[in-house]
């Protein structure tokens, strides 16, 4: 009998100091979070994106060879998006767009168009947040959103923080903050590719400018895999009062 409540009083401890431990954690993760959203325009300025517009320029590279494409992109929360890009592949133009509304999502590749089904759409408010929240932080202080802190790393030569999210698919991603200026500077995550097959995908974001009141990186490289897939120059961002509804039904 001694020793049964030796054992209990043990588990006890771990358990106690492992929830501690874990809400030193979530502590830490926060700190990192308001730092972010300080260094990026401070809480009531991103508070006011509730929708936004930008443009891009860059190239996409399949198979090795780099195409260049421009996109358009209007987002509105974390479950309205719309966007269109065109561009040349193989010496041959193209165009695209996609739009997610709600539990619905279009895509339209030249002349054909085809409903979203139901992994499809999941796999594409998976992109969005991956693609929005760095932009402005704040979804991650909701409690959709579990935090905690992970081990350093750097992102070029420089220091970097960095968090485990879980975001409310229960999938989850890595997004890492300068150390010195709390910017985000990389994110990591396995993302569904066009055929359905899963990649990891890493994205450094860099060159912040002063864009619509916040700081807005302007310069967004992603890899698949290790290998080459977009590089992007933000070269417009707007936030939006509003968004007419057609933006996110007319295809």
């Amino acid at each position: 009998m001694t020793r049964l409540i030796g054992v209990l009083f043990a588990m006890a401890l771990i358990l106690g100091l492992s929830g501690r431990m874990h809400a030193a954690e979530v502590q830490d993760a926060t700190a990192i979070l308001d730092k972010a959203i300080k260094a990026l325009g401070g809480q009531e300025q991103l508070g006011k994106i509730k929708a936004a517009t930008w443009k891009s320029k860059g190239t996409i590279t399949f198979n090795g060879n780099d195409s260049d494409v421009t996109n358009s992109s209007t987002m509105q929360d974390l479950d309205h998006f719309r966007q269109e890009f065109e561009g040349q592949f193989g010496g041959n133009p193209f165009k695209g767009v996609t739009i997610l509304a709600g539990d619905k999502g279009t895509r339209k590749f030249g002349d054909n168009n085809m409903d979203m089904d139901k992994d499809a759409v999941a796999n594409e408010k998976r992109t969005i947040y991956l693609t929005t929240i760095p932009i402005t932080i704040l979804p991650l202080k909701s409690k959709d959103f579990k935090v905690e802190t992970i081990d350093d790393d750097k992102v070029g030569d420089k220091p970097a923080v960095g968090i485990k999210v879980t975001a409310p698919d229960k999938k989850d991603f890595k997004l890492y903050f300068d150390k010195e200026s709390g910017l985000p500077v990389k994110l990591v995550a396995k993302v569904a590719g066009f055929q359905g097959d899963e990649f990891t995908q890493e994205t450094i974001y860099s060159n912040y400018k002063d864009m619509a009141g916040i700081k807005r990186a302007t310069k967004v490289v992603s890899t698949r895999n290790g290998e080459k897939f977009i590089a992007e120059e933000i070269t417009d961002f707007k936030v939006l009062d509003k968004v007419e509804p057609k933006t996110f039904t007319e295809i």
